[in-house]
């Protein structure tokens, strides 16, 4: 206890230089955003930049109640307003926390009466808690909240309730799937209507298992401009990109700027944006034709603790669900499996063990990240996309000939692009 005691009393020396981390983003009763910050190092003044925004005020706050304070000390916590673009885990002169646990594996429909007062709430409440996803279509005029089960879903359902007064349902979840390539593309996309020009090519890799999305830069600024170069790396990570075979986002993979063609005339601000997004597309197309594009689905770690009596059923069970699992083990009546599980077969059997158990036993589930789905073909029969016709993520190009725009279809690009290729078909 003493030696506890002794190391966890200590008192935490401090950087001389500025650093700070957000940890929390709210909104005051008037909507104002508050920002807030532990100061690590040095000290925080108010009308001074973080990462190009101005702090408008510094706040120290007592419950409901504040103070306006011109200067934040090392080793205090303070709401900084002004502040649009920052998010919890935010190191600022520091690195940011690791969040990248905190994945959601469910998807479900938010049923309501004023749907966009609700879409509006809801970026309101995404903006405070990154676990929680909104997303919104606008063809199918629909709201989805990606989440972490089902008890984050009666928290969100109380919140609307409380905070902005509005009454929703939840339809039954799906599983959030997420896409990938197994082999290196290059993408290419061109957006060429009457007055526009610019193209775009992008080299696709697959990336280390839950990597998510890496991007980088090998463009020559004598290929493309410092601003054009900008305009691409930005659409790369201002948009979740979807994959072809079901429309779930492209996750894994490694996406660089090789390189493309604009023009001083006629290349307007929006036209490298248009042409990035479809060189992604076209060159997933490309790995679909290959067979080379792959399904991922959300694994579970479990730990499922039973009475002995009860470990066929279990392992059965879980054979069922095509999960895997490691030997049992024994602690006196009772018995410990663990292993991994697909989370579409796995996420309700906490009630089936209930039930089995007669509520003794006891079932512990963590997300363990993406993996190879284990029925791709039926889940990609089952919901029928087809890439070609999805417009807002179309993988055509737009060329211009005989002044006028028209549309080439993702297969034909290659043979009509501008700009040579820099990495091998094939």
């Amino acid at each position: 206890f003493l030696t506890g005691f002794n190391k966890w009393t200590c008192e935490r020396k401090f950087a001389e230089n500025f650093a700070a981390r957000c940890f929390k983003i709210s909104h005051d009763k008037n909507g104002e955003r508050l920002t807030w910050l532990r100061i690590f190092g040095g000290e925080l003044k108010a009308k001074t930049e973080l990462n190009d925004e101005k702090i408008n005020q510094l706040r120290d706050y007592n419950g409901d109640k504040f103070t306006t304070i011109t200067t934040a000390k090392v080793g205090e916590i303070v709401a900084a307003t002004g502040l649009s673009k920052t998010y919890p885990g935010q190191g600022f002169g520091m690195r940011d926390a690791n969040n990248a646990w905190l994945k959601p594996v469910l998807t479900y429909k938010v049923n309501t009466e004023d749907v966009h007062a609700c879409l509006k709430a809801l970026r309101v409440l995404e903006d405070e808690n990154p676990q929680l996803h909104v997303t919104w279509s606008e063809h199918l005029q629909e709201i989805r909240v990606q989440v972490m089960g089902k008890i984050q879903l009666e928290i969100l359902q109380q919140l609307l309730q409380e905070r902005f007064n509005l009454s929703v349902t939840f339809e039954q979840g799906s599983i959030l799937y997420k896409e990938t390539i197994t082999k290196p593309v290059e993408g290419v996309g061109h957006f060429e209507p009457l007055r526009h020009y610019a193209e775009v090519h992008l080299l696709l890799e697959p990336g280390e298992r839950n990597s998510g999305l890496v991007f980088e830069n090998k463009c020559s600024l004598e290929v493309l401009t410092k601003n054009w170069q900008h305009q691409i790396m930005t659409a790369l990570k201002s948009k979740e990109h979807l994959g072809v075979l079901i429309g779930s986002p492209i996750t894994d993979m490694k996406i660089t700027l090789l390189g493309g063609k604009g023009s001083i005339v006629h290349s307007v601000g929006g036209d490298f944006r248009e042409a990035t997004y479809r060189a992604v597309r076209q060159g997933l197309m490309e790995l679909k034709k290959q067979n080379q594009v792959k399904l991922l689905e959300p694994w579970y770690n479990f730990r499922l603790e039973i009475g002995e009596d009860q470990v066929g059923r279990a392992l059965n069970d879980i054979q069922k669900m095509h999960g895997k699992f490691n030997s049992p083990e024994n602690k006196g009546t009772r018995t410990i499996i663990t292993g991994s599980a697909p989370v579409n077969e796995m996420q309700d059997y906490a009630a089936d063990v209930r039930n089995y158990t007669h509520g003794d036993g006891n079932l512990e589930c963590v997300v363990q990240g993406y993996l190879p789905c284990h029925n791709a073909e039926e889940i990609i029969e089952q919901k029928s996309y087809d890439p070609v016709s999805d417009m807002e993520n179309t993988p055509n190009s737009v060329f211009c000939s005989h002044g006028a725009g028209h549309t080439v279809t993702w297969d034909k690009v290659p043979e009509t692009a501008h700009y040579p290729y820099t990495y091998p078909l094939g």
